[in-house]
């Protein structure tokens, strides 16, 4: 009975990390470039059996920041992200998996309304994720590629730190 129940306990070795401060999710891409301020998440994660773990993440669309008052604006409207109708991005990982001495995590992003699957790489040294990734803005229908909209590039480029502890 003893083994049976021990053998129950390691099972699922995915350690429940929590998100610490001094997170840093940056973008860029032509002339689009900031920080989104508000992560959420649930970080379950075992370094030695990552097909244990899942990732989900929330990120609050109304804490863009580009530096420039009338571009947070802009880019919250409904002319971009419509921060009103889809007041959040989320990610929501179905696996993941190690290759070398990264990982990559593959799961469903929902931006604008729009969820397509994306694999995505990272790395975890101990106390902190990092990743560094693009996503084509075009894809989720996040601006168009009229006006003033085609200055920026479709591929944004993503560099997310997420610090952790147990």
């Amino acid at each position: 009975m003893a083994i049976l129940l021990l053998s129950a306990f390691t099972l699922k070795t995915s350690v429940n990390w929590k998100i610490s401060e001094g997170y840093s999710i940056k973008f860029s891409g032509t002339d689009a470039e900031g920080i989104f301020k508000d992560l959420t998440g649930d970080v379950q994660f075992d370094k030695a059996n990552p097909e244990n773990s899942s990732f989900a993440f929330t990120v609050a669309v109304n804490s863009i920041n580009t530096g420039k008052g009338m571009k947070n604006k802009h880019a919250v409207s409904d002319k971009w992200f419509d921060a009103e109708k889809y007041p959040n991005i989320t990610f929501k990982s179905n696996s993941i998996s190690k290759e070398g001495s990264a990982y990559k995590v593959t799961g469903i992003m929902n931006i604008h309304g729009v969820a397509k699957e994306m694999t995505i790489p990272f790395s975890f040294n101990g106390d902190a994720f990092t990743s560094k990734f693009s996503v084509n803005r075009m894809d989720f229908g996040v601006g168009t590629m009229e006006g003033m909209s085609k200055k920026v590039s479709n591929e944004i480029k993503l560099d997310v730190t997420i610090p952790v502890a147990q």
